[in-house]
């Protein structure tokens, strides 16, 4: 982990990920028992969600119990996939901003989800910690982190045909900006950004393709969908969703206030085509619908 003030950003800018990893392949199983996490562990209501690293929208739609949702991911290119996935339904902001500087007043939302966007986290305790800041109190935070305690490394591991050791604290990147974390490490993240932790569900048990080709995916989805309720026992599988509340007391924005000048931290009004921070002069501009707050690397 880096520790660095400004960590490297894993940035899908112009990737088909959505198509070739979701749409083209055998992955039904995989977001099937991801939507029945989601369902356990998301709240039957509320105003203000923000789904961080929301790529091209695949999860939104099941965030219906909020009266509004903001997409958040670094790039454009993602944000625009999910403009066209969900139409104009009315309830969805669109923002291109990095986790590690987020452009968000405090205490804005009651409402937070980050599924498949930790295991780019080269700081993941500064995102977490980014996160809360922007939560109100009491605030549920949905966090899924790949789990490098899975049975699959740990076979791996005794049979010697794997170097890291998936017992240890640290993290595995195991390829760039491509990380697997300990359970154990993770919990103690949430903890210091300030995060009380609910509970724990496993998810994708049975993520090995001979499983997928020869087990209906109905049943494949109700044997995960089982095992899932053993998380706050132990954490054996590949993926593991937590939901955690805010704690502490972040100040309540006034009510007009709701985005940041991510350079300098003060309230910027909402004034498209262009919001311009009135501290330091920083100018972004919105286009097509999308809020544009990246900054440039050595900002």
């Amino acid at each position: 982990m880096t520790g660095t003030k400004n960590p490297p950003v894993c940035d899908y800018e112009g990737s088909d990920y959505q198509t070739t990893f979701w749409d083209q392949a055998d992955r039904a199983y995989e977001d099937a028992v991801e939507q029945v996490a989601l369902r356990r562990l998301l709240p039957s209501s509320g105003q203000l969600m923000l789904e961080l690293g929301a790529g091209a929208g695949r999860n939104t739609k099941r965030y219906a119990g909020y009266d509004k949702v903001v997409l958040l991911d670094y790039s454009k290119t993602q944000l625009q996939q999910a403009q066209k996935r969900l139409s104009d339904s009315g309830n969805t902001i669109f923002v291109a901003a990095d986790i590690y500087r987020l452009p968000f007043v405090s205490g804005l939302f009651d409402g937070a989800t980050m599924i498949r966007t930790l295991h780019h986290m080269a700081d993941p305790l500064l995102a977490l910690s980014q996160v809360h800041g922007v939560m109100r109190e009491k605030g549920v935070f949905i966090l899924e982190y790949a789990n490098k305690r899975n049975l699959k490394s740990i076979f791996r591991y005794w049979a010697g045909k794997q170097k890291w050791n998936p017992f240890t604290a640290e993290a595995v990147e195991f390829a760039r900006l491509n990380f697997d974390f300990h359970p154990k490490t993770v919990r103690s993240w949430l903890k210091t950004a300030g995060f009380y932790l609910e509970r724990q569900l496993t998810v994708s048990h049975y993520r090995m393709n001979l499983l997928k080709k020869t087990i209906p995916l109905k049943v494949l989805v109700a044997m995960d969908s089982f095992a899932q309720l053993s998380g706050n026992l132990w954490q054996l599988s590949p993926s593991v969703f937590t939901r955690s509340n805010a704690t502490g007391t972040n100040p309540q924005p006034h009510a007009e206030a709701f985005y940041k000048c991510p350079r300098c931290g003060n309230p910027v009004e909402d004034t498209p085509p262009q919001l311009i921070c009135r501290q330091c002069g920083s100018q972004y501009p919105v286009e097509d619908g999308i809020y544009d707050f990246r900054l440039e690397e050595d900002d």
